[in-house]
């Protein structure tokens, strides 16, 4: 998987959302610059995250930006799919009509399974999660798991 900047952007952006106080709207500069987010950039982005209804919007010098529902029921992979579709894909065909024969044929499954691992660390983690620091086990376990084979390659 490859993150787009704007896909991370949309990330930190909606994180920092997380973070307000209920009810209250945050401005799109400050949320820029709490995040080190281009201004403009960030514009699109939550034009983008609008159209996903993750985000609600009001005009006027008191307007700003407000998460749509709950960071709870807000999962990390509704925001990137929001900004970039599908979180796996190849070359934009569905898993099932991949052309793939002889000693390839098992690959269709390496992608399913690609696909369901993905999605068992990014639709089970919630803006809230990340913002409060409590991830899922699953994924503070993949995490640890990670750094200790970073720090045992001498990274």
């Amino acid at each position: 998987m490859r993150m787009s900047a704007k896909a991370e952007y949309a990330v930190r952006a909606m994180v920092q959302l997380a973070t307000a106080e209920p009810g209250s709207l945050v401005k799109t500069d400050d949320l820029a610059a709490a995040q080190g987010i281009p201004p403009q950039f960030l514009v699109d982005i939550l034009a983008e995250l609008r159209t996903g209804r993750l985000v609600r919007s009001q005009r006027g010098r008191d307007g700003g930006y407000e998460l749509a529902r709950p960071a709870a029921e807000i999962s990390v992979a509704d925001v990137l799919r929001s900004i970039d579709g599908p979180l796996a894909s190849v070359r934009d065909i569905g898993v099932g009509d991949l052309p793939y024969a002889g000693p390839t044929a098992a690959l269709t499954d390496l992608w399913r399974a690609l696909r369901a691992s993905m999605r068992s660390v990014l639709e089970e983690t919630s803006l809230a999660a990340v913002a409060t620091g409590a991830l899922p086990a699953h994924v503070a376990g993949l995490a640890a798991d990670y750094r200790t084979q970073e720090r045992q390659r001498g990274h």
